[in-house]
């Protein structure tokens, strides 16, 4: 058997794993099925050899084009998820096999779809690939472009969520807003016992490569340590949102510089990632929460 045929034997074994991994996430057959051949093309033009673990590296790819995706849809306001029909999520009537849409549909569930779209896109896929396809946080991390420990944070966030145990929207954007005023204010002021009041005792910070090159510390664990280091800083940081999430923007002249991506778990702020690197910051599409 030559690779291409190898490849193909390979992608086939797996585009039903992939197919639901994209559908979780996306909410739409259509999107689903062109996120699983996006990743098919882009095993084309990949080395193959150079690839350990087809199926986890396909995930991987899979799980990249929907946060793409979804980020996309925050940008535009968009709300793709396929509605219901007969008690399912299949059209019948467009479907080549009727049949196995509805019981795909009905493995996924209506209302767990509804209540995915609610989430930020980290949010989503860290529970998606960890919850629903038992994929650790570690591997989870480099995906979503975020630290271990926030990852699990969103993952636990987005579970509470789903479980019906969370605030409503509205309510947590409110809080979390206000921990992180409460946080900038702490940090601008040197205020201690104010940084303490609002970091989780075992937080984690983790700057990346570029941030540390630039004089950052290195990665810190634990509410004393992190407050010292925020304790008359953020100066310069503004409050914003990317795909959806509060994070802090630190721009000079106009160019972004640094992002403070925030995890919180209830009333404390429980990760704290700190982005530096150039490709990763031109890639990010932030709004300022105030003037």
């Amino acid at each position: 058997m030559d690779e291409r045929n190898w490849l193909a034997a390979e992608f086939e074994a797996n585009r039903g794993h992939l197919r639901g991994v994209a559908y979780r996430m996306l909410g739409s057959r259509a999107e689903a099925d062109d996120a699983v051949q996006e990743a098919w093309l882009r095993l084309g033009r990949s080395e193959a050899d150079a690839i350990g673990n087809i199926g986890g590296w396909l995930t991987t790819v899979v799980a990249r084009i929907c946060l793409d995706v979804l980020r996309s849809r925050k940008s535009r306001r968009e709300d793709p998820l396929d509605l219901p029909v007969h008690g399912g999520i299949a059209d019948t009537a467009t479907t080549a096999d009727p049949e196995r849409e509805l019981v795909f549909a009905d493995t996924v569930g209506v209302a767990l779809l509804v209540v995915l779209q609610q989430l930020a896109p980290a949010e989503r896929v860290a529970f998606v690939l960890h919850d629903m396809f038992d994929l650790p946080f570690d591997d989870i991390a480099p995906i979503i472009q975020r630290s271990s420990a926030a990852t699990r944070q969103l993952a636990s966030r987005a579970r509470r969520r789903v479980q019906g145990k969370g605030e409503a929207p509205e309510a947590d954007a409110t809080r979390k807003r206000k921990l992180a005023s409460a946080f900038l204010a702490a940090s601008r002021t040197g205020d201690l016992r104010a940084l303490l009041a609002v970091l989780d005792p075992q937080v984690v910070f983790t700057p990346d490569a570029t941030a540390i090159s630039l004089g950052a510390v290195g990665e810190l664990r634990g509410a004393e340590a992190v407050a010292e280091t925020f304790k008359g800083r953020a100066q310069g940081a503004r409050p914003a949102l990317v795909d959806g999430e509060i994070c802090f923007v630190v721009a000079i002249r106009g160019e972004l510089r640094v992002v403070l991506m925030l995890a919180f778990d209830g009333d404390r702020i429980s990760a704290i990632d700190a982005i530096a690197d150039p490709d990763r910051l031109n890639k990010l599409q932030y709004t300022l929460l105030e003037k």
